[in-house]
């Protein structure tokens, strides 16, 4: 299908965790809120994929591909598993506590869809005879099984012991339920020469500003989005970020060459309610508006690795460790609660690597 000018597929199911957790695992899987699915990005690569990943999970209507309405058609059976009405009222209740402890929504909408997609699997017994042995058989049963990630079933975990120990209480020993092994992955990180480019590439100012600011504040896609020009004092040179993860505020020095870039844009579009609005006044900027920024200005620049804007954070991270900014204060910057969090940073610094010579090199 054509979706602002690109090929797409369009991949249309009843809502299900499951086939979700798997288009996620597709090329620049995005959600269109207008036309009500995901679609992906048409590429031999995901077409191929397309049979490999939903095997025995869905029934692929692959003739559709080529055609002007491409579409992914579910399994019904999978799908159409409901939960009683007395297992809603305490998915309710969860939900209800969740948001009297100001968790945030998108956290509540995770915790929620993890916690259905837990109770869906054992529909047929009773929440008061669901055991840890249960959860050793979902995990193996449903999330090995259907190749998710350990941070799905990490997801599902969290939202198993809160509900199980604020809840319903059950045969279940939440102490007792194991988290998956977390693969230590280091962060992607940037060259100051490819960051260079990239923020030079675009010729709208907005763009530009954007994608300015996230490298040289560090800052997490949400935190540029929800910012609105009283966070930004210019006379102190600070950008206050409100809220972030965690529910934290925090402080980050703005330079003056960020300062007169953030004037020529304010001069240009004059925002009224969020720093970065969409076509119509007042409504905020998109996520995935932001991400076909930076995709246009990889294409511009020629940078073919797969970068995301969560690159511009890392790379701000570790250019600063490499200039010498002690950690302490690079885990400030970064809104970081543990001090181990931004310690990964020192394994993909260069710095101190370049001193070391290989002994190869004296032989």
């Amino acid at each position: 299908m054509a979706y602002k000018n690109q090929n797409r597929i369009g991949l249309e199911f009843k809502y299900d965790a499951t086939l979700i957790a798997l288009v996620k695992e597709l090329d620049d899987a995005r959600w269109s809120s207008n036309l009500k699915l995901w679609h992906i990005a048409y590429t031999s690569k995901n077409v191929s994929r397309l049979e490999e990943v939903f095997k025995n999970k869905a029934n692929l209507d692959m003739e559709l591909i080529n055609t002007s309405e491409p579409a992914i058609k579910p399994k019904i059976e999978k799908v159409l598993v409901e939960l009683n009405e007395e297992t809603l009222q305490k998915v309710e209740k969860f939900k209800f506590w969740m948001r009297s402890r100001r968790y945030s929504e998108s956290t509540i909408v995770t915790y929620t869809d993890a916690l259905k997609t837990f109770l869906k699997f054992y529909h047929t017994k009773a929440i008061s005879e669901i055991n840890n042995e249960d959860v050793i058989e979902f995990n193996n049963k449903y999330i090995i099984e259907n190749k998710l990630s350990a941070s799905f079933q990490n997801q599902v975990v969290n939202a198993i012991k809160l509900f199980f120990s604020k809840i319903e209480n059950t045969k279940i020993e939440v102490e007792l339920i194991h988290r998956p092994q977390r693969a230590k992955l280091l962060p992607n990180v940037l060259s100051k020469e490819e960051v260079k480019s990239i923020l030079e590439a675009p010729i709208n100012v907005k763009h530009k500003t954007m994608l300015s600011l996230i490298y040289a504040c560090g800052l997490r896609r949400s935190e540029l989005l929800n910012l609105k020009s009283e966070h930004i004092d210019s006379k102190r040179k600070l950008l206050v970020i409100k809220q972030s993860k965690g529910k934290k505020d925090r402080i980050v020095p703005i330079s003056d060459k960020l300062i007169v870039l953030l004037r020529d844009y304010y001069k240009t579009y004059k925002p009224e309610t969020w720093l970065f609005e969409g076509q119509n006044k007042g409504e905020k900027y998109s996520e995935q508006s932001l991400q076909s920024v930076l995709k246009q200005a990889l294409e511009k620049c020629k940078i073919t690795k797969p970068v995301t804007l969560h690159w511009l954070r890392h790379s701000y991270a570790t250019h600063l460790l490499e200039s010498g900014t002690d950690l302490r204060y690079i885990q400030e910057l970064l809104g970081h609660n543990s001090s181990k969090t931004t310690e990964i940073y020192t394994h993909v610094s260069t710095k101190s690597l370049q001193n070391i010579k290989s002994p190869f090199d004296v032989l």
